[in-house]
């Protein structure tokens, strides 16, 4: 069993049929939900067999060439596994442009669709006429870029370590040019050669009087930007160490994956159009992460909280799926709420701020016994590379590189140091291996 029944957010088919683009449209006119491809209409996994990754790259290419307008960034195929069953689960979100309809079709009862309870219904004509008239015009691939001058070296750059191919039609597919064929907003945003100021503020104490340290991210690709505040989120999180006989305890500010999320989302879904960008907040007790925009119109505070997905930037989100900075769908909320409780959420009509509490009443009952890992024997520029390979353990010297700002020559330089010294260590091969801190390195700071 699935857990789970057919209702207005959930879909069961034994196979793929001819109408699945039908299903998804219906979804995306009313309030998203999930089609499960290998469970009958009881929720019972009846699995699926043969060449499974050609049947999800078919249901990605029917979707996106078969339903206008495009349902980018609105979508994830997943193939899960439950008691030696596979089955697909495609995941749709509620669409920001509605109607949705059948390319080649038009705006019609014919090819609109929506969800009346487990049901798919088409749509009237004055429905249509009213969700077209609601439409949101200032979506980023609409609005026209402010500088038409752009380019994409870095974006490429990371295309390219993941795998895609980069042609000359690479702008084109990810959606950079509006009607008139000029750059739209979405390419200014991840253009080398923007204005975008995203402001990383550190305070010393517990509110705003005691400002100590501010640093402008700006100036790049957002995915450059989103890189470097998550660098910045991982030099900040300080290790403190109790120890005790024979054994040694690690407290960390807060939990990395989860800040992960956060910084992301408020990247990916801040409301763009008004200017604004999201702000990062450090103070002594607490990281505060506000993004502009308030929750999507239609979406509740509890269904946000849920996890059911309305992304403000469809077309954003696609760029960061395809990067890697975010998972599937609906999922990063529910990973924060594994760590935190709902109180770190505080919404407002146009803004939503996010307070991470720090673990400070455990810092203060602990404090005598304590030690921060200083390293006090390694430069600056390996203290941050092993503070990065504690934290992200497959991390490439090119990456490091980048996140330094630094040339590979000087890395390798300072990885040869910590390897000689045994410091670190390299746990399999060079692919899909990873970077160890050794036994040693930890000894020596205590």
């Amino acid at each position: 069993m699935i857990g789970l029944t057919e209702d207005k957010r959930t879909e069961f088919k034994i196979k793929l049929t001819d109408n699945i683009e039908k299903e998804v449209i219906a979804f995306l006119n009313t309030d998203g939900g999930n089609i499960f491809i290998g469970v009958d209409d009881k929720g019972n996994i009846k699995g699926l067999t043969g060449n499974l990754d050609l049947l999800q790259r078919t249901i990605k290419d029917r979707i996106k060439d078969n339903i206008m307008p495009s349902a980018l960034g609105l979508f994830d195929v997943i193939l899960n596994e439950k008691n030696g069953k596979k089955y697909i689960q495609i995941i749709v979100a509620k669409g920001n442009e509605r109607p949705y309809y059948l390319r080649g079709m038009g705006m019609t009862p014919d090819s609109c669709f929506i969800r009346i309870g487990s049901s798919v219904e088409s749509m009237n004509q004055e429905d249509i006429l009213n969700l077209f008239s609601k439409r949101t015009r200032n979506s980023l691939k609409n609005i026209k870029s402010p500088k038409q001058n752009l380019e994409f070296k870095t974006l490429k750059i990371y295309y390219q370590e993941k795998g895609f191919e980069v042609n000359d039609n690479f702008l084109k597919k990810l959606d950079f040019y509006n009607d008139n064929n000029e750059f739209n907003y979405l390419a200014y945003l991840l253009a080398d050669n923007n204005n975008i100021s995203v402001q990383f503020a550190k305070y010393k104490g517990n509110n705003v009087s005691n400002l100590i340290e501010n640093e402008d991210f700006g100036f790049c690709s957002l995915v450059k930007i989103t890189d470097n505040i998550l660098n910045k989120i991982i030099l900040e999180n300080r290790t403190y160490t109790k120890i005790e006989y024979k054994t040694r305890k690690e407290i960390k500010l807060y939990d990395y994956n989860a800040v992960k999320e956060l910084v992301t989302n408020a990247l990916v879904h801040n409301d763009w159009c008004n200017g604004y960008s999201p702000k990062f907040e450090l103070f002594d007790d607490k990281l505060v992460i506000s993004s502009n925009g308030g929750i999507q119109e239609g979406v509740s505070q509890d269904e946000f909280l849920e996890g059911f997905s309305n992304p403000r930037n469809p077309e954003l989100m696609r760029v960061f799926r395809d990067l890697g900075f975010v998972e599937q769908l609906g999922t990063g909320i529910q990973r924060v709420l594994k760590s935190y409780a709902k109180s770190i959420f505080n919404f407002f009509p146009n803004h939503i701020r996010v307070s991470i509490p720090f673990n400070e009443n455990q810092f203060k009952k602990e404090t005598s016994k304590l030690k921060y890992e200083s390293y006090i024997f390694l430069n600056q520029l390996q203290k941050s590379i092993v503070k990065l390979i504690m934290d992200r353990p497959n991390i490439t010297q090119d990456e490091l590189a980048r996140l330094l700002d630094v040339n590979k020559r000087t890395i390798i330089r300072n990885f040869k140091v910590l390897i000689d010294n045994k410091y670190i260590e390299r746990i399999g091969a060079n692919k899909n291996g990873y970077w160890k801190i050794t036994d040693k390195l930890l000894e020596e700071q205590l």
